[in-house]
């Protein structure tokens, strides 16, 4: 157990006892011994890999599909429920963008769609619109854009949640324009947002800034459709 401490495995060292009685009862041979000792630390280190990317992530709350009220999302995310849990959309590199009012349960849902990611594997990143803009001006002022860049280039999801929430300023839609861009076609980013498209104008101010940024998001983009009764709402109407 020491020798444990001294390699950092704490899979073997928190499963040698269980393992070592299984082996004598049912007579394991020294390799079907190793093999299950080894097997136990690759689990642990697995595991520990996963609980490390949901936390980078930064997701509110860690919310999952099994925490879903199915039956009170939208018609669009039911039918293509099994789609989302397949992740298909992040191995083909397509963005995922669900359009609707506030309550219906996008947040909840493009957080247990992140955290699905993270558990099988994948580099994700959850910022609101605002939390994101503002840390690209700090990055900038700071001297640090091309920095930052390399990282966010590298991430295979970046969730923006709550677009359109809040108005920003021109160098604000400028700096995410730029960073939605560098994704186009090599990597997937999720997009929360209460507005219908040809109101995005509200939120960038310039046209022509607007068509190019939905012309790169919405290319090839899984679109759904989230608009209904508040998800929020009726969990409370349903508890009185």
């Amino acid at each position: 157990m020491r020798l444990c401490k001294r390699l950092k495995t704490p899979g073997i060292f928190n499963s040698y006892e269980r393992i070592t009685r299984q082996a004598q009862q049912e007579g394991m041979s020294y390799i079907e011994f190793l093999l299950e000792i080894l097997e136990s630390e690759v689990q642990s280190r697995e595991s520990r890999n996963i609980v490390k990317k949901i936390k980078r992530a930064g997701f509110p709350t860690p919310k999952r599909f099994e925490e879903l009220n199915e039956a009170a999302l939208p018609e669009d995310a039911r039918k293509h429920l099994k789609e989302l849990k397949s992740l298909k959309f992040l191995s083909e590199n397509r963005n995922l963008i669900l359009l609707g009012n506030s309550g219906t349960g996008k947040t909840h849902l493009a957080t247990a769609i992140g955290i699905k990611a993270c558990e099988e594997g994948y580099n994700v990143l959850f910022k609101t619109a605002a939390g994101l803009i503002n840390e690209l001006k700090e990055a900038k002022d700071e001297k640090q854009l091309v920095r930052y860049a390399k990282q966010f280039k590298k991430l295979d999801l970046v969730i923006i949640d709550e677009l359109g929430y809040i108005s920003f300023d021109i160098e604000g839609a400028e700096l995410l324009f730029q960073y939605l861009a560098m994704r186009y076609e090599t990597k997937s980013t999720l997009i929360t947002t209460n507005l219908v498209f040809s109101e995005w104008i509200k939120i960038f101010h310039d046209k022509a800034l607007t068509m190019a940024l939905l012309d790169r998001i919405t290319h090839n983009a899984l679109i759904l459709n989230m608009s209904g009764r508040s998800y929020r709402r009726r969990d409370i109407l349903e508890d009185t």
